[in-house]
């Protein structure tokens, strides 16, 4: 099964938790089904990326990078790479390499979707369809801090810092 084949697989066995969800559902569907490049960064001017709340083994705290490009605190992700086989599996990746936390537990299926414009590196009239998946901790906290960061930190999930978008506190509210 190619990364496409999971990402539509995927997609089409989620149930999405609301008709805002079930629209982006059907309009990444209907994305995949036109673009077979539709997962990879160089498909315009929309692809799909996979991303990751991870949460501690408590589920009080949450990880978030303080990106490098983009200037905000946002849950860990990104684009999809060619080893990458399924969905979850480039979202855990991503998620191992921009914190080096090991032992994580992904969930089996996508949390959220979010249809998010690019705005930064002159990406303007591009759009991330962003797969969001619910990653915990299995074992220690201590993090570092990638090359794609300026910062990361361990947050309440009712003390997110200022600047948080709409976004990230949906992920955060659906996670819990």
């Amino acid at each position: 099964m190619t990364l496409h084949d999971d990402a539509t697989a995927t997609l089409t066995a989620w149930t999405a938790p609301n008709a805002e969800q079930a629209e982006l559902r059907e309009h990444y569907l209907k994305h995949l089904a036109q673009h077979a490049d539709g997962i990879w960064r160089s498909c315009r001017p929309e692809h799909l990326t996979a991303s990751a709340l991870v949460l501690d083994q408590s589920g009080s705290r949450v990880l978030l990078t303080l990106h490098k490009t983009v200037g905000r605190w946002l849950q860990l992700g990104g684009h999809c790479e060619p080893g990458d086989t399924s969905l979850a599996g480039a979202a855990l990746r991503e998620a191992t390499e921009e914190s080096g936390l090991t032992g994580l537990v992904i969930g089996r299926q996508p949390l959220l979707l979010s249809r998010h414009e690019l705005t930064a590196g002159g990406c303007r009239g591009a759009y991330h369809l962003d797969v969001q998946y619910l990653v915990k901790t299995t074992a220690g906290t201590e993090y570092v801090v990638s090359d794609e960061s300026h910062d990361l930190s361990w947050f309440g999930v009712d003390a997110l810092p200022d600047g948080v978008d709409q976004t990230v506190r949906d992920l955060v509210k659906s996670a819990l």
